[in-house]
C-alpha cells in the first residue's frame, strides 16, 4: 500500500479504509466528531436531505437531534424554538403559537418537512410536518 492518497474525484481524497486505520480515526476523534459522524450516516440512510445543502425556499425533510428547545415569543405569540443538528450543520425548527409539545425536548431525533427560510443568515423550519424518532432506536 503506498503512503501517497489515492483520489476518487479531482481534489477529494480517499480515506484508506483497513480496520486498523478505522480504529485508529476512532481513538483519535473528539466526541463530537464521532456524533456529528453518526448523525450525518443516519440522515443518508434515512434518504433525508442534509441540512447544509438546503437553499433558502426549498421545501426539504430533514432529520437530526434536537440540541435546544426554548419558548421564545415572536411578535406577542408564543412560539417554541428549537435547533436540529445532523452532523453537517444547524437548523431553527419553529412552531408559531405553542408553548409545548410533548415529546420536544433535548437529546430526541427527529424527522421534519417543510420550506426552508432563511432569517438572520440561519436557515428556519416554520410549523413543518414532523415526526418523532422511537426512543429505542436513538
Amino acid at each position: 500500500m503506498s503512503a501517497v492518497p489515492r483520489f476518487e474525484k479531482p481534489g477529494k481524497a480517499v480515506k484508506p479504509s483497513g480496520r486498523f486505520r478505522r480504529m485508529l480515526d476512532r481513538l483519535s476523534s473528539s466526541q463530537e466528531d464521532l456524533e456529528s459522524e453518526e448523525l450525518q450516516e443516519d440522515s443518508q440512510a434515512s434518504g433525508c436531505t442534509r441540512i447544509s445543502e438546503c437553499a433558502d425556499r426549498q421545501i426539504v425533510k430533514v432529520t437530526g437531534t434536537l440540541r435546544t428547545v426554548t419558548l421564545r415569543p415572536r411578535a406577542g405569540v408564543p412560539a417554541l424554538e428549537a435547533e436540529l443538528f445532523d452532523g453537517t450543520a444547524p437548523l431553527d425548527v419553529v412552531w408559531l403559537g405553542r408553548r409545548s409539545i410533548a415529546g420536544i425536548e433535548p437529546g430526541r431525533k427527529l424527522i421534519a418537512s417543510g420550506r426552508i427560510a432563511m432569517s438572520h443568515g440561519r436557515r428556519v423550519l416554520f410549523n413543518p410536518k414532523y415526526e418523532l424518532r422511537p426512543l429505542g432506536k436513538e
